[in-house]
């Protein structure tokens, strides 16, 4: 499954659109005022199905995850030198990202649960996502959703 993350280029908080392959749309997401980034996901109905929440007073950037109203998962920034990396408490899935912080994978030890490349040139953020299986679209976007918030609380 692939999936196109795209920023809004006009919005007062972060809002995104996820299509698939085809144009559909499959998630929007839209930021909420909050103390910290709050990212709410919804459906293409529009029925919320998950929540992206920063932690904050935290010494690296810390988000918590949620699917309706149970937290599934944490996902923090560690302190590395030259290639961003992330704990992930969730699914016992790791993050690594490239030197320029534009491509990251996902991996549970043993395969691939998503490749994310940022595509250059847009004016907005857009990344595009290949995730091999559907049932874990949702909380990929959300581990997306965190880094490029994580990006944004330090100025990249």
């Amino acid at each position: 499954m692939r999936l196109l993350f795209k920023q809004r280029f006009f919005s007062w908080f972060d809002s995104y659109d996820i299509f698939d392959e085809d144009g559909n749309t499959v998630y929007v997401v839209k930021g909420e005022l909050s103390w910290g980034h709050r990212l709410q996901i919804y459906d293409a109905y529009g029925t919320p199905v998950g929540t992206v929440q920063e932690k904050v007073l935290t010494w690296m950037p810390k988000f918590e995850l949620y699917i309706g109203e149970h937290m599934v998962g944490v996902l923090e920034k560690e302190f590395t030198f030259f290639r961003p990396k992330f704990h992930l408490d969730c699914n016992v899935w790791t993050v690594e990202g490239d030197f320029w912080e534009w491509d990251y994978t996902v991996t549970d030890g043993r395969r691939t649960v998503m490749s994310l490349s940022k595509e250059l040139w847009n004016w907005t953020d857009t990344y595009s996502m290949d995730i091999p299986r559907t049932e874990d679209a949702l909380l990929c976007l959300m581990i997306v959703l965190a880094i490029d918030a994580a990006k944004c609380s330090q100025g990249n």
